[in-house]
C-alpha cells in the first residue's frame, strides 16, 4: 500500500432535481453519473448504518474514479469500493496528497484539491484528516484502501492519493503482510478474472486514536478487511484458484505482530463484521452475494 494522489472529487446533491449540480456529499452513489460504476451491479454494501457517515464519489480529472464511505468524526474511511484494473503493479509515488473540501463546505467547486503549502483553515481539519495528523507518528503509515497498484490509468492511480482513502496502518503490517496480499490479489485477478472485478476494502475500529495537539484526531483501525467479486472468471483455472471465485475475502489485524492475512469467504467476513461494526444483520457486501450467472441458458439447466 502506498501513498501520495491527485484526485478531483465532484459530488452531487440528492436534494436537487438536477443531478449535475455540485453540492456537499452524495446521499446515494447512484445520484452521480458513473459513480456507481465502481460498485458490483451498481449497488453499495447493504446494512451499514451510515447516518453520520459521508458518501464520497471520488472524482479526478472530471471523471468519477471510485467511491468512499467516510466517517468525519473518526476522520478515516469506513470503506472504499472500486473496480480493479489490470496492471503490472509498478508503483508511482509522485502524486500530491489531496483533501476533500466538500466535506467542509457547501459552496466548493466540487473538486478534490492538493493540500496547500500554507495555512489550512481549521474547518477542513474538523471534518477530515490532514497531513499534520500523520507527520509526527512513527508507528503508522498512510495505508490505501484503494491501492494505486490495483489501477492502471495514471489518473486512476492519482485519484487514490487522497487522505479520504487512507487509514493509519502499522508500518510493519503495511509494508509486509498487507502489501503482499494486495500483490497476490492483483496477480490472481490479472490472470483469472475475465470480466470486471469489484473490490471493497475497509476497516474496523475499537476507539484507539492518533492524538495531535492534545486532541484525538484520527481513528486507528483494529482490523483491515477486503473482498472481491468477479463473476466472469476462467473456469479452467487450477482448482486452488477456482475455489476463490466468484468471490473471496480477507481479514487481518493492523498490528506489528500477529498480522497474518487470512483468506476467508465473503460470508464469513460479513459474519465477523456484524460483531465489530455498526451494521445490521442483513449486511451484504455484494449484491445478491456475487452469485455467478450461469453460463448455460435456462433450457439446458436440467442437463447439469
Amino acid at each position: 500500500m502506498q501513498f501520495s494522489p491527485g484526485c478531483l472529487v465532484l459530488v452531487f446533491s440528492l436534494f436537487h432535481s438536477a443531478p449535475r449540480a455540485p453540492a456537499t456529499v452524495v446521499e446515494d452513489f447512484n445520484h452521480v453519473e458513473r459513480c456507481k460504476d465502481s460498485l458490483y451491479m451498481g449497488t453499495p454494501p447493504r446494512g451499514i448504518i451510515d447516518a453520520k457517515l459521508k458518501k464520497i464519489c471520488q472524482r479526478y480529472a472530471d471523471k468519477p474514479r471510485f467511491v468512499t464511505l467516510y466517517d468525519p468524526q473518526k476522520r478515516i474511511p469506513v470503506y472504499s469500493a472500486y473496480s480493479f484494473k489490470k496492471t503490472e503493479g509498478d508503483r508511482r509515488v509522485d502524486y500530491p496528497w489531496m483533501y476533500e473540501p466538500q466535506l467542509a463546505e457547501v459552496d466548493g467547486n466540487g473538486n478534490m484539491l492538493p493540500f496547500p503549502t500554507g495555512y489550512l483553515h481549521m474547518k477542513f481539519e474538523d471534518s477530515q484528516a490532514v497531513l499534520d495528523d500523520y507527520s509526527d507518528v512513527v508507528l503508522y503509515e498512510r495505508g490505501h484502501l484503494n491501492p494505486d497498484q490495483h489501477q492502471s490509468d495514471p489518473h486512476d492511480r492519482a485519484s487514490t492519493y487522497t487522505l479520504t482513502n487512507v487509514v493509519p496502518e502499522i508500518r510493519e503490517f503495511n509494508i509486509g503482510p498487507w502489501r503482499e496480499h494486495e500483490e497476490r490479489i492483483r496477480v490472481r485477478l490479472n490472470n483469472y478474472c475475465r470480466g470486471t472485478a469489484f473490490i471493497v476494502t475497509g476497516v474496523t475500529t475499537t476507539g484507539h486514536m492518533i492524538r495531535r495537539n492534545n486532541q484525538y484526531r484520527v481513528a486507528i483501525p483494529e482490523d483491515v478487511w477486503t473482498a472481491y467479486c468477479c463473476t466472469d472468471y476462467d473456469r479452467n483455472s487450477p482448482h486452488e484458484v477456482r475455489i476463490r471465485f466468484p468471490s473471496q475475502a480477507a481479514l487481518a489485524k493492523n498490528a506489528k505482530e500477529g498480522n497474518m492475512v487470512h483468506e476467508i469467504t465473503v460470508q464469513d467476513l460479513e459474519n465477523f463484521l456484524k460483531t465489530r461494526m455498526d451494521v445490521e444483520q442483513n449486511l451484504q457486501l455484494f449484491y445478491d452475494n456475487c452469485i455467478s450467472p450461469s453460463p448455460l441458458p435456462l433450457y439446458l439447466h436440467h442437463t447439469i
